[in-house]
Formats: structure tokens, sequence, C-alpha cells
């Protein structure tokens, strides 16, 4: 057997830290300019004289019956509720991963994304409230508490060499922790009266996923089928049924189930295989199948479904969700409405104050210490990013408001977005460059 390992993943534990996050960046950044498109696109459709054959489209009733059950949704629930559920799904993958082997992990380096997170949730919804309290719109306070990450690396991948690599990594730990909290906010302030019954099958069902795990099943379809099962009662019992979504992602299991040593014996057994004179040697196809099933599990589930899930979420999901929720017709009233500015002055100014004012308060306190490579500009570069809402911010925006006051909100979103994004590439384009080591030399020289 051959001694060279080049096609074999790298071992070292700061290759399986590093790779899944590159790949992620990477993702991101090209799923950014696909999400742009599609926002373009639903604009033009939506102020075409296509728009109503558009809206008629996305109301189009979908059914399943079966006997006296009947369950109906329309497309663009459909989109909302159940494709969204796949998208939450790698939002809770993500998560758990952060948690167990990424930044979330250390509370030292956690403190500095946590703590702007915070900020970057609490300071724009206060500034919604303060403007909407009383009014319409109140109920849309959680709409500027979002970060979309796409955008945010697909910005931050256009200024290139400008970003230093601890600002994305900064942005991308703020933006699961912002997350975690936009799920939170759904799940408390955005969900209906509770249907018990429901919610029990539910959590009966999640605890059949809890079995599946302990058991060591490792069929897909058997878990498919359970958390088809936990989405449909969520959905039913009045918790957004995209919960759901987040709790079985959280669920999936971290670590990987056979120990590398195993699959290190098995290449040795399937390199005396193949060593072997024939095609007719007795059980080779049993052997085969027992090594490929060894070395899919030497990867963990979490890793896997990431793997395979993320760019079906970053180039299907995202880019259908934005074709049916940021299509509005936009009416240059409306950028003045009071939910509009209410929206646009959360995203635009609460993001930017509540994130560098949380984390200059970290850093202060000595909580937190502002990452390699990060000073001022980055942070409020990164402030800014963060006002880009989009994706998070549109879906809340439909769970929170009527028809008649959501249009408002959309132009609000998108208005409020596209400032954020042009203000913080400007920041990084004016940041000074920081002198290389051989101009400081020649610098110190008489």
């Amino acid at each position: 057997m051959s001694d060279s390992h080049d096609d074999l993943p790298p071992s070292e534990p700061i290759s399986r830290l590093v790779k899944p996050i590159v790949r992620f960046l990477h993702v991101e950044a090209a799923s950014g300019g696909v999400l742009l498109v599609a926002t373009i696109v639903a604009l033009i459709l939506a102020n075409s004289p296509a728009a109503a054959w558009v809206e008629h489209f996305w109301q189009t009733p979908l059914s399943v019956a079966a006997g006296k059950f009947a369950f109906q949704l329309t497309i663009e629930q459909f989109i909302n509720d159940g494709l969204m559920a796949v998208f939450f799904f790698v939002v809770g993958l993500e998560v758990k991963r952060e948690l167990v082997l990424g930044e979330l992990r250390d509370v030292r380096r956690a403190a500095l994304p946590i703590a702007a997170a915070l900020g970057g949730m609490i300071v724009p919804a206060g500034i919604y409230l303060a403007l909407q309290s009383g009014q319409p719109g109140e109920r849309g306070w959680g709409i500027p508490m979002a970060t979309d990450i796409a955008f945010v690396v697909g910005c931050l991948s256009v200024m290139g060499s400008r970003v230093p690599h601890g600002l994305r990594v900064m942005m991308l730990t703020l933006a699961i922790a912002d997350d975690i909290g936009a799920i939170l906010v759904i799940a408390i302030g955005y969900s209906d009266g509770i249907h018990w019954n429901w919610l029990l099958a539910g959590l009966a069902g999640l605890v059949v996923v809890w079995g599946f795990s302990r058991l060591g099943v490792r069929s897909f379809m058997a878990y498919i089928v359970a958390g088809i099962f936990v989405w449909f009662a969520f959905h039913e019992s009045g918790i957004h049924a995209t919960i759901a979504g987040v709790i079985l992602g959280i669920m999936t299991p971290a670590r990987s189930s056979v120990r590398v040593d195993r699959v290190k014996a098995s290449l040795n057994r399937i390199d005396q295989l193949f060593q072997e004179d024939s095609q007719h040697t007795p059980h080779r196809a049993d052997k085969l199948n027992r090594f490929r099933h060894a070395a899919r599990e030497l990867v963990s589930p979490l890793e896997f479904l990431i793997h395979q899930l993320h760019p079906w979420v970053s180039f299907v999901t995202m880019p259908v969700f934005a074709l049916a929720n940021a299509g509005v017709a936009v009416r240059i009233q409306q950028i003045g409405s009071p939910i509009a500015v209410a929206v646009l002055a959360g995203l635009v100014i609460g993001k930017v104050l509540g994130i560098v004012l949380f984390s200059w308060l970290a850093v202060k306190l000595r909580v937190a210490r502002l990452p390699d490579g990060v000073d001022l500009w980055c942070l409020l570069a990164g402030g800014l990013l963060g006002g880009i809402g989009f994706t998070m911010a549109l879906f809340i925006a439909s769970l929170a408001l009527e028809s008649h006051h959501l249009p408002e909100a959309k132009v609000g979103i998108l208005v409020g977005s596209a400032i954020s994004a042009i203000a913080g590439m400007l920041v990084l384009a004016m940041r000074p460059r920081p002198e290389s080591p051989a101009q400081q030399l020649q610098e110190s020289r008489p």
C-alpha cells in the first residue's frame, strides 16, 4: 500500500476547524450574488404588468389529502413554512457547530461577537419601538434585529484584502449569535396561541429522534420521516414550524461514531482485497459495502449534513424565498411612511450604534478583546454591514405585520439594507491600510 495520503483530508485539528469556515465563507459569498439577482428579479416583476399574475401564482394552493385528513398551504406559505424550515435546520446545525467546535465554545473568544450581537439586537429594536410604540406597526419590533450573513460575506468578499481575517470570523460568529436571538424572537414573540396537544405530539417526535440517535439508527429516511412529523406537529401547535427545524439541527450529533483507527484498519483490509488476484474473492461486495459505510460514518452527522445541505439552502432555498417575499411595488411615498422609517432607522442607525457600543464596552470592561487586525474602522464597518437585514428581516416582517403594512416594512428593509451595505464598504475602502513589516523597517532607518 502506498504511503501517500495526498487524497485524504488532513487530520490536524486546525484543518478540521478552519476548512469548514473557509468553505462556509466561499459558499456565502457566492450565494450573496445569487440572492441579489433573485431580489432584483422579484422587484422588477412586482413593478411590472405581470405583478398581478405573479401575486396570484404565489397564492396558488397546494394540498395533501387522505380520507378525512386534508392539509393545505399556498406556494408562498410552503416556501415560508416548509422550505425555510430546512434553512432553519441548517442554522441549527451551524449554531451547534459553533457551540461545539467554533468560536462560541470559548467564552473569552465568543464574548466580543456575543456582545456585538446583543447590541445589534437591543438597540435597533429599541429605536423601532420608540418610533412605533402605540402605532399599527408596533409588533414589528423584531424586524431590524436580524443580520443577513450571505450579503455581509458577499460585501466583505468584494472588498478583498482590505478586510482582515479577524473581521470575517467576527462577523460570521456575530451572525450565528444573531441567528440564535432571531430564533428566540420568533419562538417567543411571533407564535400564535398554543395548541398543547399538538405541541406534546411534536415533543414526543423529538424524543423519538433522540432515541434513534441513542440507539445508533443511521437511516436518513427514519430521521426524515420523524422530522416531517415534528415539523407538522409544531406547525399545528401554533409555534412557528421553522423552530422545529432549529431544534432538530441542534440535536444533530457533532461527533462521528467510528474511530479513525478502525477506518485505517479497514483501509489496510481493502488494500489487501484489491491486491488479491481475482474478482471472485468471497464476500468481496460485502466487504466493500462495509468499508463504504465505515468511511461515511467517519464524518459526523453534523458535518455531513452541513456539507450536503448548505449549498442547496444558499443557492435554492434563499433565492426562492427572496423571489416570493422581496417583491414589492415601490412607491416613493412609502419610503417616508412611519413603518419604513422605523425599520430603516433600526437597520442603518440602530445596528451600528448597538454593535460598536456594546463591543467597545466589552473591550473596556476587559470581558473581550478585539481580534488581530481589527481596529475601530473595522468595527465601524462591521456595525454598518450588520444593518443588512434582508432574509431574516423579511421573514420576521411576514410574521409580524398585516398584509397592508407589510409593503412599507419591505421598502424599509430593502432601502436600509442597501444603505448599510454601501456605507460599510465605503468605510472599508477609506480605512488606512496597515503598513507591512518591510515598510515599517524602511521608515525606521535613518
